[in-house]
């Protein structure tokens, strides 16, 4: 193990193998829940220098911790405190390999960041949906390895369905090129689908091949201002009655969440926030492929009939680019205020739409009985059933403490909700080490079984991130 070092030097060059000095920008994790320390950080420059890594580790029996931007919120790619772990990074291994334009498809290394693809994939006159709060430094390796979501995963899907191919480095140190960008390809198992979500702990994903669609040719937001969640559900329902697939986003916010926004981002405009304050907001957004006065049309009909039926108070389109990013900005600006406001208790969960208010109800109601003055931040992606359902401590009160006393009683009782409202108490942020308990607590028997059959044969000897996902 003590020589493994000079070995990794050896195949990626010494400036590229990091043993002293900070390396906290790679043990630390981005919501600073963990620290560990690694025996090396590792940065390949190519695909076969990740495989050459792979088999040298393999060989002295150390343990990979693969990692993208290192922008996850579930500890899964933070090494462990042992100092025997490798960290893999991949962000050298960040160029557009290939863009197809009569296929739609891009095909990029896992070291791209998702705000460099999106702006290869505009530039060529083209649209890659997935967008997300960190598309300025997560990457599409960790984007992939975390199924992510984001904000228009009603239209689009998650990462999940926006990927035709990937090239994986697996844990014995061969590389499968399943880059091909096919469509149609019935020739056994998926492997593309096993690797999508697995967390690195199956093997390395080194590149990938994505879909892209045609640019729209207007996109238009609106806010709308609302007395309930029923309501937000009833508006979903309307929306798309009358925008049809053409409704690509659909936010929901409760107050308090947009009351930290307006505490902490003064400059902020939250619509509708001082005239006429509403327990909840939606954002929504439409995409057209006619005319920005077709999609103009088609909102505000939409708008009309919402109102019209009592489903929201008040409501407006934005009328240009500018004030669009604005009402964006105010929903994305969420996370960021509740981070100012103190350390919080996060839950990303996912129930059946139908559901989801009673679950609020209920749940909000049994959290304020059983722990007095906690504070309850709720926002999320409505339009396909996932709900960031955050809990904040009580104003004036030591969060530290109170996450210390509190957070896995607020944890077993959000996710025993979940649970019995058929939901799952990870949509988007992936398991990481932060949730391996609740996996197992939560997963179906036969399906924890498969899992743990499939990790043993593809990763006999437990190298890949070990204790992420699966204990």
């Amino acid at each position: 193990m003590n020589a493994l070092p000079d070995t990794l030097r050896a195949i990626v060059g010494a400036a590229h193998v990091l043993t002293q000095g900070d390396l906290g920008a790679y043990e630390q994790d981005w919501r600073q829940r963990a620290r560990g320390k690694a025996l090396a950080v590792v940065r390949p420059g190519d695909t076969a220098q990740t495989a050459a890594v792979v088999k040298a580790c393999a060989a002295a029996g150390a343990a990979i911790v693969p990692q993208g931007g290192n922008t996850g919120l579930s500890v899964g790619s933070t090494p462990d405190a042992s100092g025997t772990q490798v960290l893999l990074s991949l962000s050298r291994m960040n160029a557009v390999r290939a863009l197809d334009a009569a296929n739609l498809t891009i095909t990029v290394q896992a070291g791209c960041v998702l705000q460099s693809l999106q702006q290869a994939a505009e530039q060529a006159g083209f649209l890659f949906p997935l967008s997300l709060a960190a598309e300025g430094s997560c990457t599409i390796g960790g984007n992939l390895a975390t199924n992510a979501g984001g904000t228009q995963v009603l239209r689009y899907g998650n990462m999940r369905e926006l990927c035709l191919g990937l090239e994986v480095v697996t844990p014995a140190g061969e590389i499968w090129d399943g880059t091909s960008g096919l469509r149609k390809d019935n020739t056994g198992y998926d492997l593309r689908d096993l690797f999508i979500g697995s967390e690195g702990t199956l093997g390395i994903i080194t590149a990938a091949t994505l879909k892209l669609y045609p640019m729209p040719v207007a996109r238009l937001s609106a806010w709308a201002a609302l007395p309930s969640l029923d309501a937000a559900v009833e508006l979903l329902t309307l929306a798309h009655r009358y925008l049809g697939p053409g409704l690509t986003g659909f936010e929901v916010m409760g107050h308090f969440a947009l009351s930290l926004v307006v505490k902490h981002y003064p400059l902020l405009r939250v619509p509708f926030f001082d005239d006429s304050p509403a327990p909840w907001g939606v954002l929504l957004e439409l995409s057209d492929s006619q005319s920005e006065a077709h999609a103009r049309e088609r909102l505000e009909t939409l708008l009309g009939a919402a109102l019209e039926t009592g489903c929201a108070h008040d409501a407006i389109v934005a009328d240009s680019l500018a004030q669009a990013q604005q009402l964006w900005d105010a929903r994305e600006s969420i996370p960021l205020a509740q981070a100012k406001e103190g350390l919080n208790i996060k839950h990303d969960i996912s129930i059946p739409i139908s559901r989801i208010p009673a679950f609020v109800a209920e749940t909000d109601a049994l959290l304020a009985r059983e722990i007095s003055g906690v504070r309850l931040v709720n926002f999320g992606h409505l339009g396909d059933g996932n709900l960031h359902y955050n809990v904040q401590a009580p104003a004036d009160s030591d969060a530290r403490i109170f996450l210390r006393e509190h957070e896995q009683r607020v944890n077993t009782l959000v996710y025993d909700a979940v649970a019995r409202y058929g939901g799952s108490f990870s949509a988007e942020h992936g398991v990481g080490g932060l949730k391996v308990h609740a996996l197992e607590k939560y997963k179906s028997p036969v399906a924890l079984s498969m899992m743990r059959a499939i990790k043993r044969a593809l990763d006999p000897d437990n190298l890949m991130n070990p204790g992420r996902v699966l204990r």
